[in-house]
């Protein structure tokens, strides 16, 4: 399996990780968003969205869109649970993540590393929602270990991911003890460095 991905990407972390956390076999091929390298002719013959995360499958099928390419690779493993309902709330947290929260806490975090804004010229409409997002994690944290119960699942993969990082976007997760928690949780499970 090929992975195309963007190292400084979230969204194509979550990828590697659950990739190595099943033991499956990829080449990473680093594509970086910030040189065009996602909207070369080749990648676009993949991909005609022209976005990281890509996975070109062992018979040569692509595969886009972050979430779907994880729930995919983890099918029938312990990341997806077993029971219908909190499957369903994995699906939740994982649709919630691309609608209600990566369009913050990433966009925050995008213009504040990479594109050289400081936080105080931030719009405050982004920091406002990426502030609710974080406390929606918090909120979502007080009654398990996981955001599905006692055990990893796709939902921290997904949330995870930004989540981490989200200081580098001008976010205190001090603000957010349960999700300070809830993050080193994650990494522990899957071994993130």
């Amino acid at each position: 399996m090929q992975v195309y991905g963007d190292s400084i990407s979230g969204n194509c972390l979550k990828v590697r990780w659950v990739a190595e956390y099943l033991g499956l076999p990829f080449d990473w091929i680093e594509t970086d968003i910030l040189k065009g390298e996602s909207r070369t002719p080749h990648f676009l013959a993949l991909n005609p969205a022209g976005q990281v995360p890509l996975v070109v499958l062992n018979d040569g099928r692509p595969l886009a869109q972050s979430n779907a390419i994880i729930l995919h690779l983890a099918e029938g493993s312990d990341l997806i649970p077993t029971d219908a309902y909190d499957r369903a709330r994995m699906l939740e947290w994982m649709f919630w993540e691309q609608y209600s929260h990566e369009p913050y806490v990433a966009v925050a975090r995008f213009h504040v590393r990479y594109a050289g804004k400081a936080v105080a010229d931030l719009e405050p409409r982004l920091v406002e929602r990426g502030n609710g997002a974080l406390q929606r994690l918090e909120d979502g944290l007080a009654v398990s270990l996981f955001l599905v119960g006692e055990a990893v699942s796709l939902a921290d993969v997904a949330l995870v991911a930004y989540t981490r990082l989200a200081h580098e976007g001008g976010f205190d997760l001090g603000r957010y003890p349960k999700v300070q928690t809830w993050v080193k949780r994650v990494e522990a499970a899957l071994k993130i460095a």
